[in-house]
């Protein structure tokens, strides 16, 4: 797990890489975002890491960063990349992801800069949902 803040995040949604970005923000206190987390486990094993990419924000508290976020993250096994976001004031960054967002959680965006492609989904993804939107956009 590492720590994000506005400048990180920028440089996420700056990238030029030909790659598709998903990227999933989402808290251990929320239960859709908690149902959702195994879809985005299981679906980066069937994608090329070359060609998708997946990062979890977490938007938990960044106090309970160690406390909370790390030891979920232990038990229940997920190995994809994790940043805690240190940003608490959402509105410095919400619509850097995308002006219509509210804040609700989950929220999934799919970037891939090289081709013009953003796509942005508020609530939460079923695993067929999130597979099929993945293979529409590559």
């Amino acid at each position: 797990m590492n720590f994000i803040k506005i400048p990180e995040l920028e440089e996420i949604l700056n990238n030029s890489e030909d790659c598709l970005y998903v990227i999933n923000f989402w808290a251990t206190w929320c239960p859709p975002c908690v149902q959702e987390l195994p879809h985005f486990e299981k679906i980066a094993k069937e994608f090329d890491s070359s060609r998708v990419k997946f990062i979890l924000i977490s938007v938990d508290f960044p106090s309970q960063a160690e406390k909370q976020l790390e030891p979920f993250l232990k038990k229940n096994n997920i190995t994809l990349p994790v940043s805690a976001m240190m940003e608490t004031d959402s509105n410095l960054w919400i619509e850097k992801i995308d002006p219509e967002w509210q804040g609700d959680i989950p929220a999934t965006l799919f970037l891939n800069n090289a081709r013009k492609i953003r796509k942005f989904n508020a609530g939460i993804l079923e695993y067929q949902e999130l597979k099929n939107i993945i293979n529409n956009l590559l």
